[in-house]
């Protein structure tokens, strides 16, 4: 939560500093839910890998029989093996990608990051650590341009200009019963 909005809820200046200083310093300790499912499906991915090459091993302990027939079988084994460390590699790099770029609309303060997301070009993107090159520049033009911009919020107070409900002019103060009565005796 925003200063703001514990000043909002009714809090006193110095109650809003509070809560917040003891909420900063409670989530020390924590990691985003982006990064914890980064690893949860990371470590899945690993797991069902190694169960892969154990029964891959008990096949090879099948085969001993026939010694050109073993090696053709470890040879395949080897670029299967090979192929999916590859399409690990670039899976783990998509998921780093799309933590990113959530973490940087959640940043942005996107009201709908789907509906954001959708209006980035992740088409050549790379990742320089845990950032994505030019996603700034991205998210920056889209919090500016007229079209995208009602996407995220702003700080600044919307303003409303009109009449309220409820209020009116002095000549038309008269209670909902008075103008009831009033147009009953036009009637009759």
């Amino acid at each position: 939560m925003t200063k703001e909005q514990l000043l909002a809820m009714g809090l006193t200046e110095e109650q809003a500093e509070k809560v917040l200083a003891a909420s900063s310093e409670e989530m020390k300790g924590f990691i985003p839910k982006i990064r914890f499912d980064e690893i949860n499906n990371s470590n899945k991915d690993l797991k069902q890998q190694l169960a892969d090459r154990d029964k891959q091993l008990e096949d090879l302990k099948k085969l001993t029989g026939d010694n050109e027939e073993l090696k053709n079988q470890i040879k395949q084994m080897q670029d299967s093996n090979k192929n999916k460390i590859a399409e690990y590699e670039n899976k783990l790099k998509q998921l780093k990608i799309d933590s990113a770029v959530e973490l940087e609309l959640t940043k942005a303060k996107a009201k709908n990051i789907k509906a954001a997301r959708a209006l980035l070009d992740l088409s050549n993107v790379e990742l320089d650590g845990d950032t994505v090159k030019g996603l700034d520049e991205q998210i920056k033009k889209l919090t500016e341009a007229e079209d995208s911009k009602f996407l995220f919020d702003s700080e600044e107070s919307a303003t409303f200009i009109g009449v309220k409900p409820g209020e009116g002019s002095d000549k038309n103060n008269a209670s909902v019963e008075q103008q009831f009565e009033n147009a009953l005796k036009g009637i009759f």
